[in-house]
């Protein structure tokens, strides 16, 4: 948009209207960068079916806000029912219709409507009538391409659109090349002959206008909660005076900054937004919901006492001005996790409180990705996949070990993809649903945006959250998360196997247990929300976190920032340098003295730019959202920088001390938490850290249940397994839908058998709750009613041991049992039940390593240890445990792999590290630098001999590998023998 805008200035065109087809989400960026150049900016829609080769049905072109918004409701009807648009425009007040010219359309017109006539037509108006001409007719001229380039672009979007080849494209599918930009000089001479035409639109365009207010004031969200902003007010003092009671027994420090923070809320105009998210915490509240409030919001005294986060600001001592100041011009952030299963009603709550008409998600623009572009436009050249898949592959090698194989493989076709799959990455390509996000506003929706409905059933803007921001309509972040669904399940899971109420918010009580924060200091924390990575749990045990503090810090240590900034190291130096290290400068640890002088948490940078540099604290607050958005924020961020050297200069500090400084916060603040953000995070690892030290088994279970969380389910089902349970693949007899517990005994849930169809899945156990256990192969089969090849599966899993009878026979006697039949028994209704039929065959067995194989079949894992399955027994040198007694050794360990993530060095090479589990259950770390991983790339989940160097980095071992072998396992007991 700002391109088009700089162009639009450069030509002299004092006005023009934005027409996007069937969609608003420019008109907010349109507006704003054509003020900016200059140009008076007016906002319509082209409407067309898309189905119908695109054809334009008519332009509605506003003449004011009212009437963008009378299009928006318009356009959003048709996308929301998915009816055509209609050829005839239906009567709108404050908007002119343009129809696309064509014989006989001008005596058709009513007041508000013309009929656009573009160059190419104006050889056929000789027959028209000249006096309608004159008075029913326009000047229409799109500019849809700014020149032959992207329009050869967008015809290669309308080949991977209509999946053919570009030779066969339909110019009917396509724009016009006439479409492209032309200057103000140029459409005054192609209209020479008819001059009236451009005359009669710059009459029409002159009646038009649109007010779009950007200033730093001007918050578009729902002004009032309840029936008026003064009644807002008395409710915000009256709950948070409450809350004063409930959490500080009305101590005098807190009521003073809670008081000082309802001033700054109510000057800011943001009492009905706090409203709003107390609202939402209330009804969850009332729902028996488990959420957690975090994002910079948690800074606030009233959020606490409102409950809607559990996060104490005055014991975090949590800096007051990241959460809101009197400079700031937007609400603070509250990010309001949900289980994933309870969100939807929490957003669904919203829309039914607040109203369809006011609220909205957010949209979302997903770009084209380079890899995906250039696969699509290689079947736009026609090129066969094999060539492609080979060309792609070259590309992405040479990415990542520094070749250039691609360029042996390159000819003129490639050379197109190359240069083209490079300007669409990034592009736009669809409007999805923001993650979180949802806008309730004071104005209708539709005067901001046409809206449209995703397949999850709430509609959504056409402006994405950066829009949102820039036009001052704040949003509200509800989020999913698996964690809270662990805790929630857990504890229906223990009051069902054990009898015992758990109460998860004594977190006071948490913090000081013992055994928590042994689990915490030696990184035992597998299952627990946010900190059971691998290097999660490697910094915590690096910091010796055995304390709430640390773990605070540790959550934000751990994000891309700080360690992208080369801080995370030098952190944990400090943590144990018992005061002495050395400092950037004397002034930034006396701000930063509780983290050491470094920056760890985004209000950090707000501290350094305010009390280091001199910024005034909106400049400071700016700073911050421009390293987090910069991409977002054009020049702005180029000032601040000005601005922030400027007055370091003045403040007396060296170029190098300035220029270091901003380094780090350039390099961290973007992917950094609040502090605020990092406590509440810390206080849910709590939660579940302390479900898994004292009910392992059960949390174990919710873990599974929530398929969250950072390994698969293999992992967390050994992890049941190491905490003391015997694990049973699914029953028909005892197993339910989800994976459940009796005692020590779990039972897996047929939700994870694979390919097992849903209703029979759920049937089995709804069938034995109603009418008593299965008695037998043919009783469930009479009662169930499974095909064949579902039987089968059912069979091979394991559900029907209860007969007492191995897979084998299972299998023989329901071949025997549907014969011929591939289709469920037919329902029996004689008068005299026949006995169930017997077969004596002869007992079939079936060896483990035969039930490993059919089980990771159909469970996607073995129940046995994977190193059963190997077929030696070496099971390498040392094992996990040894590692810390051999520190500088060269030695050859056995794992299976767990889990990989890649990641690229200074050089930009890529590099790899590898999570294992020896025989013993014990865990190992193991890294593969980019010569080692070139030769030995970790690429599936398998039993691995791995030989290298035991390394050791603040008390942590890790194995540094020089070669792999990947070891070989059998299903079959005849390979073992042999081999022994």
């Amino acid at each position: 948009m700002k391109d088009l805008a700089a162009h639009l200035a450069e030509n002299e065109f004092g006005t023009a209207v934005l027409t996007d087809i069937n969609n608003t989400s420019g008109a907010w960026d349109y507006v704003d960068y054509c003020q900016k150049a200059g140009v008076r900016p007016i906002l319509g829609i082209d409407f067309r079916n898309l189905d119908d080769n695109a054809a334009c049905c008519y332009i509605g072109i506003a003449k004011d806000n009212e009437g963008f918004m009378e299009l928006n409701a318009h356009l959003s009807y048709h996308l929301h029912t998915g009816e055509n648009i209609p050829a005839k425009a239906p009567v709108f007040q404050k908007a002119f219709i343009i129809y696309p010219w064509r014989p006989g359309i001008l005596k058709k017109l009513k007041a508000n409507e013309y009929a656009g006539i573009q160059p190419k037509d104006l050889n056929r108006l000789i027959m028209e009538d000249q006096d309608l001409l004159r008075k029913k007719a326009v000047a229409l001229v799109p500019l849809s391409f700014k020149n032959n380039e992207d329009f050869y672009l967008h015809c290669l979007l309308r080949t991977m659109n209509h999946n053919t080849l570009l030779s066969k494209l339909d110019k009917k599918d396509t724009g016009s090349r006439q479409e492209c930009a032309l200057s103000m000089k140029q459409i005054l001479e192609l209209y020479k002959q008819y001059p009236f035409l451009v005359t009669n639109t710059q009459a029409i365009l002159e009646q038009c206008t649109i007010d779009f207010d950007f200033g730093k004031n001007a918050h578009k969200n729902k002004k009032a909660f309840s029936g008026s902003m003064e009644e807002d007010r008395e409710l915000l003092y009256s709950e948070c005076m409450k809350g004063l009671e409930y959490r500080y027994n009305n101590s005098p420090v807190a009521k003073a900054r809670l008081l000082q923070e309802i001033d700054v809320i109510n000057a800011l105009e943001f009492t009905s937004y706090f409203l709003t998210v107390w609202d939402i915490i209330r009804y969850a509240d009332r729902m028996g919901y488990y959420y957690v409030g975090r994002g910079s919001g948690a800074n606030s005294v009233a959020a606490y006492c409102l409950k809607i986060t559990d996060v104490d600001p005055i014991e975090l001592n949590l800096y007051f001005e990241r959460f809101l100041n009197l400079h700031r011009n937007s609400p603070p952030d509250f990010d309001m996790d949900f289980s994933w299963k309870d969100r939807d009603d929490i957003i669904d709550y919203l829309f039914r409180k607040h109203g369809n008409g006011y609220t909205a998600m957010l949209g979302s623009h997903n770009t084209f990705q380079f890899r995906a572009v250039a696969r699509e436009l290689g079947k736009v050249y026609g090129l066969p996949k094999s060539e492609i898949d080979a060309f792609i592959g070259a590309k992405e090698l040479d990415s990542r070990i520094g070749t250039n194989r691609s360029a042996t493989l390159m000819d003129k076709y490639k050379q197109k993809i190359q240069y083209f799959s490079h300007r669409l990455a990034r592009f736009p390509h669809y409007l999805s649903v923001h993650a979180c996000g949802v806008v309730v506003s004071d104005a209708p929706i539709h005067y901001f945006s046409a809206t449209q409905v995703p397949p999850k059933g709430f509609q959504i803007t056409h402006f994405d959250m950066y829009t949102a921001d820039k036009m001052k309509l704040h949003k509200l972040d509800i989020l999913s998360q698996r964690g809270l669904g662990h805790i929630k399940d857990s504890i229906e899971i223990i009051r069902q196997n054990r009898g015992e109420d758990i109460d998860v918010h004594q977190v006071a009580a948490f913090k000081k247990d013992p055994l928590l924060n042994h689990l915490l200091m030696h990184g035992k924390t597998i299952g627990c929300f946010y900190i059971e990575s691998p290097a999660m749990r490697q910094l915590m045990r690096k910091l010796d976190c055995n304390n709430y503090l640390t773990l605070v810090a540790a959550s934000s240590i751990i994000r891309p920032g700080v360690s992208e900034s080369g801080m995370a190291r030098e952190y944990i130096l400090r943590h144990h340098s018992n005061g002495n290290y050395k400092v950037i400068h004397p002034k930034i640890d006396e701000i930063l003295k509780e983290t050491y002088g470094v920056m760890v948490y985004q209000e950090d940078v707000i501290k350094v730019a305010h009390l280091f540099a001199g910024l005034t604290l909106a400049e400071a607050d700016t700073l911050r959202r421009a390293m987090a958005w910069k991409f977002r924020v054009d020049d702005g961020f180029k000032i601040i920088e000005d601005k922030y050297y400027a007055s370091c200069k003045k403040q007396g500090y060296t170029y190098e001390v300035a220029q270091e400084v901003w380094r780090q916060m350039e390099g961290f603040a973007g992917f950094s938490f609040c502090k605020a953000h990092s406590a509440s995070y810390a206080v849910e690892s709590y939660q579940s850290l302390f479900l898994k030290a004292y009910y392992p088994m059960e949390f174990m279970v919710a873990v599974i249940n929530n398929f969250g969380g950072y390994y698969n389910t293999e992992f967390y089902v050994n992890e049941a397994r190491r905490a003391g349970a015997r694990i049973h693949p699914p029953c028909a007899n005892r197993s339910q839908y989800l994976t459940s517990i009796e005692g020590i005994d779990i039972y897996l849930g047929f939700i994870h058998v694979k390919s097992l169809e849903n209703d029979i899945a759920q049937g089995i156990t709804i069938e034995r709750e109603q009418h008593g256990d299965y008695l037998g192969l043919e009783d469930f089969c009479e009662r169930i009613k499974p095909g064949m090849e579902q039987l089968f599966i059912l069979v091979k899993t394991g559900a029907l041991r209860f007969t007492g009878k191995t897979k084998k026979q299972l299998l023989f006697e329901s071949l025997f049992l549907y014969g011929n039949k591939k289709t469920p028994l037919a329902d029996k209704a004689a008068l005299f039940p026949e006995p169930a039929l017997t077969f004596n065959f002869p007992r079939i067995e079936q060896s483990s390593r035969e039930d490993a194989l059919q089980e990771i079949e159909m469970l996607g894992f073995p129940l046995c240890s994977r190193f059963d399955l190997l077929v030696n027994q070496y099971r390498g040198e040392i094992k996990a445990i040894d590692m810390v007694n051999n520190i500088g050794q060269k030695v050859r360990m056995v794992g299976y792999l767990t889990n990989t993530k890649s990641s690229t060095t200074r050089h930009g090479q890529y590099m790899q590290f590898g999570s294992f589990i020896d025989d013993e259950n014990g865990t190992f770390e193991a890294v593969l630098f980019p010569q080692v991983y070139r030769q030995y790339p970790l690429l599936e989940k398998a039993v691995y001999a791995l030989t290298g160097k035991i390394t050791e980095e603040f008390g942590v071992t890790s194995l540094q590998v020089e070669s792999v072998e990947k070891l070989v396992i059998s299903f079959k007991e005849e390979d073992v023998r042999q081999l022994a």
